[in-house]
């Protein structure tokens, strides 16, 4: 029989020691008030909880406030109710976190402050993301996905439709820029005749401003044109506030309202001015790691011709192929409640495609 010594020999043991040691000394030890035990690396402190990335049971999050002591001897960068960042080690312990800089010329070699005072943790990949979302850019932090769909028949009769569509977004930490863009044309060419069917562009982008708390001032502006509304210009400019209803990492519910200015212009002619007031919902959800789901409703009540009002509807979900490519399916409604003469009050505008993401 092969002892474990004959298999494993003698002079390698120590080195085995020290590599277990090491491992040990690396990982971030916390113990909570009912006993438990972790060991990994501390990821951030936001609010009240901390969140740790454990090699065995992956990330977890805990209530701050359930930690007895921590002694992370790994660099992270710490923030105070006073103002103050140290980066450096932390040691918890009775209610008191103990912080020794690894830069002491500028930050004071030890500190201490009570745990409740503590606002924030953050290892070096957290801080880097944080530091990014402090100061972006203007071409930095935008995100979004592009589609290009089309469908078509050839035979007794031949037809084609070509849509598109492009939504955008750049959210930092206080603000949110959002982009869209949809179109469609369809042709049909039957019994000798070539005819256009559908044909129109809708497009425009929104800003939003947290004024602090769940509150948020937003303003927008939309075009449209819709060759079979005879509609050849729709351009409405408005602004109000909004509430964050619900906002973590797999929900955005956002509701809001306002008033705006809506100027269209026909082909039959005519041209419309008025005063709107406006209220809806921005909503978006992450369905799982490839896929998404996002919904905007507005219903703008007009204010010069009391009685009119129109309805906004978007819909759309996308589901990622690769780290780029994804297919997608999205539905634009727009309701008239006193259309043009001889048209209808409601036009539907949906696509399916491939598409794109991008993230900058």
């Amino acid at each position: 029989m092969y002892t474990f010594q004959r298999n494993f020999p003698n002079r390698l043991l120590p080195i085995l020691g020290m590599a277990l040691c090491c491992t040990a000394v690396q990982a971030d030890q916390i113990i909570l008030k009912n006993g438990d035990r972790i060991t990994g690396s501390i990821v951030r402190k936001d609010g009240g909880s901390l969140t740790v990335k454990s090699e065995l049971f992956g990330v977890i999050t805990m209530a701050w406030d359930k930690v007895d002591s921590v002694k992370a001897d790994t660099p992270l960068n710490i923030s105070t109710k006073d103002g103050k960042t140290v980066q450096g080690t932390l040691a918890l312990a009775d209610g008191t976190v103990d912080m020794a800089a690894i830069n002491p010329s500028t930050t004071g070699s030890k500190s201490s402050a009570p745990a409740a005072d503590i606002t924030s943790i953050r290892n070096a990949d957290e801080q880097k993301a944080f530091e990014r979302l402090d100061h972006p850019g203007w071409a930095q932090l935008w995100a979004g996905s592009g589609t290009v769909g089309w469908a078509g028949s050839k035979g007794n009769a031949e037809t084609l439709t070509f849509t598109t569509g492009v939504n955008a977004q750049r959210v930092t930490r206080t603000d949110k820029t959002s982009l869209y863009f949809n179109t469609i044309k369809a042709s049909a060419f039957a019994g000798g005749k070539n005819s256009n069917t559908a044909q129109a562009v809708r497009g425009g982008l929104a800003y939003g401003h947290d004024l602090g708390g769940r509150t948020f001032l937003n303003a927008f502006n939309d075009y449209e044109y819709d060759k079979f509304q005879n509609l050849d210009l729709r351009f409405v400019l408005g602004g109000g506030v909004g509430f964050h209803a619900i906002k973590n990492d797999r929900n955005l519910l956002d509701l809001l309202g306002g008033a705006d200015f809506n100027r269209s212009t026909y082909s039959t002619p005519a041209t419309t001015k008025s005063a709107e007031a406006y209220f809806g919902d921005d909503y978006s959800r992450k369905l799982g790691k490839a896929a998404s789901f996002n919904q905007t409703a507005r219903m703008f009540n007009n204010l010069t011709n009391t009685g009119s009002y129109r309805v906004n509807f978007d819909a759309g979900t996308a589901v990622k192929l690769t780290k780029w490519l994804n297919w997608s399916v999205a539905v634009s409604d727009r309701y008239l409640s006193k259309p043009a003469i001889g048209r209808k009050a409601n036009d539907i505008l949906y696509t399916t495609g491939l598409g794109f993401t991008f993230a900058r």
